[in-house]
C-alpha cells in the first residue's frame, strides 16, 4: 500500500511557479493496477517520481508499504559516462543481489536490443535507447509495484509488443502505476485511475471512470 498525505510540489524559477501537485490524499491499495490520466503539464510524470522516492514532496508525505520501482520510462538515473553495462551492474550491487549480478546484465542486454550500444557511455545513448535500458532494468528484479512512463511507447512495433507482453506478465505478480496516452493499454492493464487536474488528484475505481472524466473535461476546454 502507498499513502500520500497532503502532498505539495512545485519547481521553483526566478519568475515564481504554481503548484504542479498540490494537497493531495491518496491510498493507492495493494494488488490494484492504477493509470495515471491527465492533460500535459498536469503532473502525472511528477507524481511518478515522487512514489518512487527519486524527488521529494515540498509538503506532506509519502508512505510505501512495499518495494516499489523507478519509473520505467524516466532514464535520468543513468550515470552518463558509465556504460549500459556498467551500469546495471552498478544498480545490481546497490540493492544487494551479487549473487546474480551475471543473470540480471544478461536479461537486461537480451530485454534492451540495443546491441553494441551496451558497452558504449550512456551519454551517447538516444532517448529511446535509454528508455529501453531503464525499461530491462526495472523488470531485471522483482518489484511490488513497477512504475511506468510510456515506456511501452518506446522502440518498433516489435518491442511495443514485447513491452506490453511484459507488463502483462507481471500483473498477476505485481501491481502497476502507469502513464501513457494509449487508453486501450490503460484498459488493459490498469483496474483504478488517477485523474490529475488543476494540482488535484480524483481517485477512481475503475479506470474507464477516470478516462470519461478526463475526456469530458478536455472537450469542453475544447469548446470554449
Amino acid at each position: 500500500m502507498i499513502t500520500l498525505q497532503n502532498v505539495y510540489k512545485r519547481y521553483q524559477n526566478h519568475h515564481g511557479s504554481d503548484w504542479v501537485l498540490k494537497d493531495i490524499n491518496l491510498t493507492i491499495p495493494k494488488n490494484v493496477s492504477v493509470g495515471l490520466v491527465g492533460s500535459n503539464g498536469a503532473g502525472k510524470s511528477t507524481l511518478l517520481r515522487l512514489i518512487a522516492g527519486m524527488d521529494a514532496p515540498a509538503k506532506g508525505s509519502i508512505t510505501r508499504n512495499c518495494r516499489v520501482s523507478w519509473p520505467i520510462g524516466l532514464s535520468d538515473a543513468f550515470q552518463g559516462s558509465m556504460t549500459g553495462r556498467q551500469n546495471v551492474k552498478f544498480v545490481a550491487r546497490v540493492h544487494g543481489d551479487d549473487e546474480h549480478i551475471a543473470s540480471i546484465i544478461r536479461f537486461v542486454e537480451d530485454f534492451a536490443e540495443i546491441g553494441e550500444a551496451f558497452d558504449d557511455p550512456v551519454k551517447t545513448y538516444s532517448s529511446g535507447m535509454k528508455s529501453r535500458l531503464a525499461f530491462g532494468l526495472s523488470l531485471a528484479f522483482d518489484f511490488d509495484v513497477y512504475l511506468s512512463d510510456e515506456a511501452t511507447a518506446v522502440g518498433d512495433a516489435n518491442f511495443k509488443a514485447k513491452a506490453s507482453a511484459a507488463f502483462k506478465e507481471r500483473v498477476g505478480q505485481a501491481s502497476l502505476i502507469m502513464v501513457s496516452h494509449s487508453e486501450g493499454i490503460l484498459r488493459d492493464l490498469c483496474q483504478a485511475g488517477i485523474w490529475l487536474n488543476k494540482g488535484q488528484a480524483i481517485w477512481f475505481d475503475d479506470i474507464n471512470d477516470a478516462l470519461s472524466a478526463y475526456n469530458e473535461n478536455r472537450q469542453k476546454i475544447v469548446k470554449k
